[in-house]
């Protein structure tokens, strides 16, 4: 499991590049959007992912932490999908006001022949 978990991370991560060094901002915003879902499935993988295991531990005591899943990475995760919602939907509209003022949607503002 671990083995595809990494190549998904790194097929996300090559893939959000390459996009990213395209000429045209739609492309760009796709590869923002690929290496926002690879950044999160990392999150995920270094914060110990358990199945059925509850996120928070009962007070008092004592309690054995590997019975219990850790908050904290979900918790993460659950924000920077939110941010990065925020973001695109922010980029998006930056780009359509670009278009509209320039006439051409690629990153440098001319078209190449």
């Amino acid at each position: 499991m671990e083995l595809v978990l990494s190549a998904a991370i790194g097929v996300l991560s090559g893939s959000g590049i390459w996009l990213l060094l395209r000429p045209r901002t739609f492309q760009v915003i796709c590869g923002l959007i690929l290496l926002s879902y690879a950044v999160n499935l990392f999150i995920f993988s270094m914060g110990r992912l358990t199945v059925g295991r509850a996120p928070i531990m009962p007070e008092g005591g004592y309690v054995d932490a590997a019975a219990y899943a850790d908050p904290l990475p979900q918790a993460l995760v659950l924000t920077a999908i939110v941010i990065s919602f925020a973001a695109t939907a922010l980029f998006l509209v930056v780009i359509i006001v670009a278009r509209g003022m320039t006439g051409t949607d690629h990153v440098d503002g001319k078209e190449s022949k």
